[in-house]
């Protein structure tokens, strides 16, 4: 029995690759960022152009910051969820064309006659 104990703790230490964030994971977070960093340079154009006098609107009231900033969280995460659904649905395309597997011929159309009444 005496052998099993140690003087010092036993510490399981996970190896390296297994402490980062799963591939998955790293491939969704920096599609998000990307689509909002793309939201944020949305709201910066529309912000800029005064479209809709939002620019005015943010710059002359006393809370248009808060707005300014509501505006900004909003389109930035919507287009942080559209660009990683993208992403998402594209995946399959690197796959499609990766020319494996068997293909079979692919037939023709072809213009079919068809009986009508009158």
């Amino acid at each position: 029995m005496r052998r099993f104990m140690t003087s010092r703790p036993v510490t399981h230490r996970l190896p390296a690759r297994s402490r980062s964030l799963p591939r998955l994971a790293t491939f969704l977070l920096g599609h998000a960022a990307i689509g909002f960093a793309l939201g944020i340079g949305f709201v910066a154009a529309l912000l800029v152009l005064d479209v809709a006098r939002l620019g005015t609107l943010v710059r002359e009231t006393s809370l248009g910051y808060v707005g300014g900033g509501a505006l900004t969280f909003a389109l930035g995460l919507t287009f942080a969820s559209a660009q990683m659904g993208f992403a998402v649905m594209l995946l399959g395309q690197e796959e499609a064309t990766s020319g494996g597997g068997l293909r079979r011929g692919v037939g023709r159309l072809a213009l079919a006659r068809i009986r009508t009444r009158r």
